[in-house]
């Protein structure tokens, strides 16, 4: 995700104002053309034919028992968040949001011509070196709110005519984003509901999400253990449940299906942020997708890494990326015949 800067953020978190203001036709009418988008490829979003039987109460219960002893991410920090107690990531079982907007920054099936209607989740479970967000992801910077309000954020970005809701960091606060979900589907949600994650994730909580997330937008980031230890925070065990987490993924919404606009409405978006040095691991990573997945997955290799936080610590992060380890990065992908390369 884009760095965030101070004005900006200000700027938009005028959201938070609520959503009570009027919106005009325009907003409205761009609703209304977003569902018809959505039904030409499919009758609506999966998450709503769970709420229809029932099963959505179902995983809330469920997700909402895993906060009393929490392991919704590898990190398995097995604190009750429903006392106040915090692991790794630092947040409790009270969802906090540093800023909701339609964002657009984001990848082209995302964006379209009315943005991604996006929701930065406060706090985060990998402690990044490098991070770009560290006031939000670590710092915890944002406010808490109910799950109501977070329903009503939703409803907001949609009346917005977003073409979808894209969840932004949101492995440690699942529970209160389906509990919200099912709130803002009683209002009338419809529109395709993104996952936007590390992803450091857990096959348990990922099947507990099957069915209800239509797009999932991972960011692989290390491929050597030793590389995610040093500067994720001792996640040794990063590249193995992203392996597995990418994977899952993929058997849940599959390649990335988009409607007659071009606009995303289901479907697996892999990103990767090469890092100098190669301390991704970019060359391992995308032979991992050349071998494990279709070639026509959708892949962004993204070269926008520049230095943040500690990387100034660390001399080989301590620079931009070199235009020549981009193209090598690209002509890699290309040798291993991945077709669908992001622009």
């Amino acid at each position: 995700m884009g760095k965030i800067s101070r004005r900006n953020f200000l700027r938009d978190s005028l959201i938070f104002a609520g959503s009570s203001f009027l919106l005009s036709s325009k907003y409205l009418e761009a609703s209304t053309r977003a569902a018809l988008e959505v039904k030409k490829i499919r009758k609506y979003p999966s998450y709503l034919e769970l709420e229809e039987k029932g099963i959505l109460s179902q995983r809330i219960e469920k997700l909402y028992s895993i906060y009393e002893n929490c392991y919704l991410c590898p990190r398995n920090c097995r604190v009750d968040r429903t006392k106040g107690e915090t692991g790794k990531c630092k947040a409790t079982s009270k969802v906090k949001v540093s800023s909701a907007f339609p964002h657009f920054g984001e990848e082209r099936p995302l964006v379209g011509k009315r943005g991604s209607g996006t929701i930065f989740f406060s706090n985060c479970g990998l402690r990044c070196v490098y991070c770009q967000n560290y006031e939000i992801s670590i710092e915890g910077e944002g406010v808490e709110i109910s799950d109501e309000r977070l329903a009503a954020m939703m409803m907001t970005l949609q009346r917005m005519g977003c073409h979808n809701i894209n969840l932004v960091t949101p492995s440690h606060y699942v529970p209160n984003i389906v509990c919200a979900l099912q709130k803002a589907i009683r209002k009338g949600l419809h529109i395709p509901l993104v996952y936007n994650c590390a992803p450091y994730e857990t096959p348990e909580t990922l099947q507990l999400l099957d069915g209800i997330i239509d797009i999932y937008l991972p960011d692989c980031k290390f491929m050597d253990p030793e590389h995610a230890a040093k500067y994720s925070g001792q996640t040794y065990n990063y590249p193995y449940y992203a392996k597995i987490a990418l994977k899952e993924m993929q058997r849940q919404v599959g390649i990335l299906q988009v409607g007659g606009r071009g606009i995303a409405v289901r479907g697996l978006m892999i990103r990767h942020l090469i890092l100098p040095n190669n301390i991704a691991g970019t060359d391992k990573f995308i032979k991992f997708v050349a071998e494990n997945f279709p070639k026509n997955t959708y892949l962004n290799l993204m070269a926008q890494y520049r230095p943040e936080y500690k990387a100034f610590d660390y001399p080989e992060l301590s620079r931009r990326l070199k235009r020549s380890e981009y193209r090598e990065a690209l002509g890699l992908a290309r040798k291993y015949g991945l077709s669908r390369l992001a622009s």
